[in-house]
C-alpha cells in the first residue's frame, strides 16, 4: 500500500520502518524535520504538512502524544483532511479520549475519509519488534481491508467495535497496567519497611499467582532504582486523565483508578514526568523523584 505516517517519536519511528521492511511505500512528516531522517535513510519519502503527507495515499497512520494534536494532525489547517481523497483510511495509533475519536471520525467521514482508532500497547519494545497489540475501533469491513498494515507492526488485532470503542479498549488496559504498577510499588514498600530484599521478593512472585508483566518489566527497575524511562510517567499520568474524564462523563465511581492518578499527580509535582512509572515507588517513600 501507499501509506503516510505521522509522528516519528520512539514509537512511530519504529512502526514506521517496520511498514518500510513489509514492502509497503510509506511517506513521512514529523514536526521537526530531523525526526524524518532516519526514516529517509531507510526509503522513505518526506513532505511538507499532514495535508501533503495524506495526499495519494491509501491510508494515513498517525501517533502523537494527545487529542488536540490528533485534532490538529486530523482536521486542522493543512491537516489530513485537506489532502486525504475520498476512500483513503485514516489510522490513528494515538491514545486520545474516545469521545475526541467519535468526533474526528465523524468529521472525517463527512469528506469520504475512513478512520479507524487503533491504540496500540507494547511500548517501545514491542513497536520495534512489531509485536504490538492493536485494538481497533471503526467499520469491520474498512479494518479487514487495513489487516496488512496491522499485520506489519504488530501480533494481534483485534476489531472491537464502532469509533471510539479502540481507546475505550486501551483506556481500560492503561487502568489495569497503572494500577498493577502501583501494586507493585507498595508491594516493594512493604519488603524494604520489613528489611527484606524486593528483588528477591520479585523473583519469587514471577513464579506465582502475582505475576504479571507489570512485575516483570516495572517491578525490574524497582528493584534495581532505575527510573530511567521505559515508559515516561507523564504518558502514564495523560491516560488516567483520560480514564477518569470517561468516568466523569458516564457518572462510573472508579475509586481504584482516582487512588493511582493521585500518586501520578504527586509523581509530576516531585519533577518525576520524564522518569519510567516505576518512579511511583519514590511517591511511597517520600525520597522525591527529581
Amino acid at each position: 500500500m501507499k501509506i503516510g505516517f505521522i509522528g516519528l517519536g520512539a514509537m512511530g519511528r519504529a512502526m514506521a520502518a517496520n511498514q518500510l521492511r513489509a514492502g509497503h511505500e510509506v511517506t513521512v512528516w514529523a514536526r521537526r524535520a530531523e525526526s524524518m531522517q532516519p526514516l529517509l535513510d531507510q526509503g522513505a519519502r518526506p513532505s511538507a504538512s499532514p495535508a501533503d503527507c495524506a495526499r495519494g495515499m491509501d491510508a494515513v497512520c498517525c501517533i502523537v502524544t494527545t487529542g488536540a494534536d490528533v485534532r490538529e494532525v486530523a482536521l486542522g489547517p493543512r491537516g489530513v483532511i485537506e489532502g486525504a481523497a475520498p476512500g483513503c483510511v485514516f489510522i490513528d495509533h494515538s491514545t486520545i479520549p474516545p469521545s475526541v475519536a467519535r468526533d474526528i471520525a465523524a468529521a472525517l467521514k463527512a469528506r469520504g475519509i475512513d478512520m479507524l482508532d487503533a491504540p496500540v500497547s507494547g511500548g517501545e519494545r514491542g513497536a520495534i519488534d512489531a509485536t504490538l497489540a492493536i485494538m481497533v475501533g471503526g467499520e469491520a469491513a474498512v479494518f479487514e481491508r487495513m489487516k496488512p498494515l496491522f499485520a506489519a507492526v504488530g501480533r494481534t488485532q483485534v476489531h472491537v467495535g464502532p469509533n471510539g470503542a479502540g481507546q475505550v479498549t486501551k483506556a481500560c488496559n492503561q487502568l489495569i497496567l497503572c494500577a498493577f504498577i502501583e501494586a507493585a510499588a507498595e508491594a516493594a514498600r512493604l519488603a524494604a519497611a520489613s528489611a527484606v530484599d524486593f528483588g528477591k521478593v520479585r523473583e519469587a512472585m514471577l513464579h506465582g499467582s502475582a505475576s504479571s508483566r507489570a512485575l516483570e518489566l516495572f517491578g525490574g527497575k524497582m528493584a534495581t532504582r532505575d527510573f530511567s524511562a521505559g515508559v515516561q510517567s507523564r504518558l502514564h499520568h495523560k491516560d488516567m486523565g483520560i480514564v477518569l474524564g470517561e468516568a466523569v462523563e458516564l457518572g462510573l465511581a472508579m475509586p481504584l483508578s482516582a487512588a493511582v492518578w493521585q500518586q501520578l499527580n504527586a509523581l509530576m509535582a516531585q519533577g518525576g514526568g520524564t522518569l519510567d512509572t516505576s518512579a511511583l515507588l519514590t511517591v511511597l517513600e517520600g525520597s522525591g523523584a527529581a
